[in-house]
């Protein structure tokens, strides 16, 4: 019997008067799941909560708020640029900022838990991994504006930013120095996650980061942020693709 379980009986057996048989009964029904079964019920509990906080559709509000039904406006897109073209730059940011808390605290929030379970899994990075591709989903799948949401970009940048915030200044870096070159919005953002994997790869080989489920997750990032971006690819070839000019 594990150390553990064996300081348990002496402890449970000590204050139970119904004799031995009854004290291990006891103990079977203290004892947290079987390791197996808690970390399937953890894995669902991760994902449901980082749907949840994915889900909460910051642009939507912000148009509520001001009057505006956001999705009948400019490009119908609820997010943060979207949002800055509709409504202006206080609302623009302050939508930026919630997506990519959502995305930081889905994250941090599978850290905390994972270390706060009976048996600390080895490797608590899986499911903040988890929170972090599901918080995405929601917020580009939100069941309350039937799976109509954003494109993933200020929502993918909060998790990466928790998950792994020495990469991020260098995707920063290079979505600000394409932006800047083109005054395309979607394209510095195509570049950027397009970047992703490439800046993931050689902080791994660098052994700035440690874990190939890294690349791996920023591999899926990519391709879901490019994905969602299949209509700027449209109006990009078209000419008819908005940019922001300098005034």
């Amino acid at each position: 019997m594990p150390l553990r379980s064996a300081a348990l009986l002496r402890q449970t057996f000590r204050l139970s008067p119904f004799g031995y048989r009854r004290a291990i009964y006891l103990i079977d029904k203290r004892r947290p799941l079987p390791t197996e079964n808690a970390v399937w019920f953890f894995a669902l509990a991760i994902c449901g909560l980082g749907y949840l906080f994915g889900s909460f559709p910051a642009g939507y509000f912000a148009g509520r708020v001001t009057g505006v039904d956001i999705r009948s406006a400019g490009s119908g897109n609820i997010g943060a640029t979207n949002v800055l073209r509709v409504l202006g730059k206080k609302w623009g940011y302050t939508v930026f900022f919630v997506d990519a808390f959502k995305g930081f605290a889905a994250v941090r929030l599978a850290f905390f838990l994972a270390g706060r379970m009976p048996e600390p899994p080895p490797h608590p990075e899986y499911f903040a991994i988890l929170a972090a591709v599901m918080c995405i989903a929601g917020h580009t799948f939100p069941i309350w504006l039937r799976f109509k949401g954003g494109k993933g970009v200020a929502t993918s940048a909060g998790a990466l930013f928790g998950l792994m915030p020495l990469a991020v200044p260098f995707i920063i870096l290079i979505w600000i120095v394409i932006f800047e070159t083109t005054r395309y919005v979607s394209v510095a953002s195509i570049v950027a996650a397009a970047s992703l994997p490439i800046v993931v790869g050689l902080f791994l080989r660098w052994r700035f980061l440690d874990g190939i489920s890294l690349f791996y997750f920023s591999a899926v990032i990519s391709i879901l942020v490019l994905w969602r971006h299949r209509s700027n690819f449209s109006r990009l070839l078209k000419g008819t693709e908005q940019r922001f000019t300098r005034k």
